[in-house]
């Protein structure tokens, strides 16, 4: 039998604990940004102006044209392209979080590993418009990435799981328990979460907000800021669509305890508003934020409650810096900042 993760010493680490690299992939779909492709492109470089300084820049192209493009704008900004490696791939979607690898790390024999989990568009791969992005199940298997790897059979995007280090999980059961992702028990679930993630425990969330295509992602709704403390989106309108949704989700989170029986710290992040050119509520929160080494980079919607967000958020990160970049055109594509970006960490 070949050992698992977990037997072998590995675990996911923190979002908070040190990066080597971050991957992202560039732009480039009119399907999934429909006449908002340049806008997009400037958001991506946004987001790589802000993170070189703090980690190396993993950047997925198609091919050597998309490279001059994208150095070309990145260049125009000032970007240090000595701290960019540009890695040419097939790929379809620029949302790495969700197909790319997790990593793990053995803390003792500092080493690194990383998990192949299935990627199946979503659980909507016969869609025509998902369909496209089945591609990106294969991406990674591709590339000579570091450290050992461990393949699953399981259907898991990264979006949908976040971790304290310490062995504990937040996920929901509208992701996990979808039968489009896994035909499969919770306790068989959770089985694999601990073989291939080192988790000793997962806290189960209801439902994800209205209109998000992935199915409830957590990191959209509560993230770990510490091993025991939680952001949790709250909507305080009652009239809202996403109330009750995530007032029961705070609700679970309140009465949930961490490995050690102990209560966690539950800070309230409010919730921004947005709607789609159509009308149609667009699923947006300032959860989707990512932890670099020396800044936290957090979505924001021009929303009255931006700053409140980023203050609560700074509080949270006294030790980086909080740099908001407007989301409202990559929104579009059905992410924002967390979901673009995949921590590699350092060992």
């Amino acid at each position: 039998m070949i050992p698992t993760p977990k037997q072998s010493g590995f675990i996911m680490p923190a979002e908070w604990e040190r990066h080597s690299a971050v991957w992202l992939a560039w732009p480039y779909d009119e399907t999934t940004f429909p006449k908002r492709l340049p806008a997009a492109e400037a958001v991506f470089v946004e987001v790589i102006k802000a993170l070189y300084d703090s980690e190396k820049v993993k950047l997925l192209i198609l091919d050597t044209e998309m490279e001059k493009h994208a150095t070309k704008l990145l260049e125009n900004t000032g970007v240090d392209l000595k701290k960019i490696d540009f890695i040419k791939t097939k790929f379809a979607d620029v949302w790495t979080r969700d197909y790319g690898p997790v990593f793990l790390v053995n803390r003792e024999k500092k080493s690194l590993a990383w998990t192949k989990w299935e990627y199946n568009g979503y659980g909507k791969g016969d869609d025509p418009y998902f369909a496209p992005v089945l591609i990106d199940n294969e991406v990674f298997n591709n590339l000579d990435l570091p450290g050992e790897k461990f393949e699953t059979k399981i259907v898991l995007e990264g979006g949908a799981i976040d971790v304290n280090g310490k062995g504990l999980c937040l996920t929901t059961e509208q992701t996990l328990m979808n039968p489009n992702r896994n035909a499969k028990s919770k306790m068989d679930t959770e089985k694999y979460l601990a073989d291939y993630l080192g988790i000793e425990k997962t806290i189960w969330l209801k439902e994800g907000l209205i209109n998000d295509h992935t199915d409830g992602h957590i990191d959209e709704i509560a993230r770990f800021v510490s091993a025991n403390k939680i952001l949790c989106a709250y909507e305080d309108n009652t009239e809202d669509e996403n109330f009750k949704i995530l007032d029961d989700n705070y609700q679970v989170l309140k009465n949930a305890t961490d490995q050690n029986g102990k209560s966690f710290e539950i800070i309230k992040l409010p919730m921004p508003h947005m709607l789609y050119d159509d009308g149609i509520k667009a699923p947006v929160s300032y959860c989707n934020f990512y932890i670099a080494n020396d800044i936290v980079l957090m979505s924001k919607f021009n929303d009255e409650n931006d700053a409140k967000a980023q203050k609560i958020i700074q509080d949270c990160f006294p030790d980086r810096k909080v740099v908001a970049i407007d989301c409202r055109e990559i929104i579009y594509g059905g992410g924002a900042i967390h979901c673009m970006t995949q921590q590699q960490p350092a060992v």
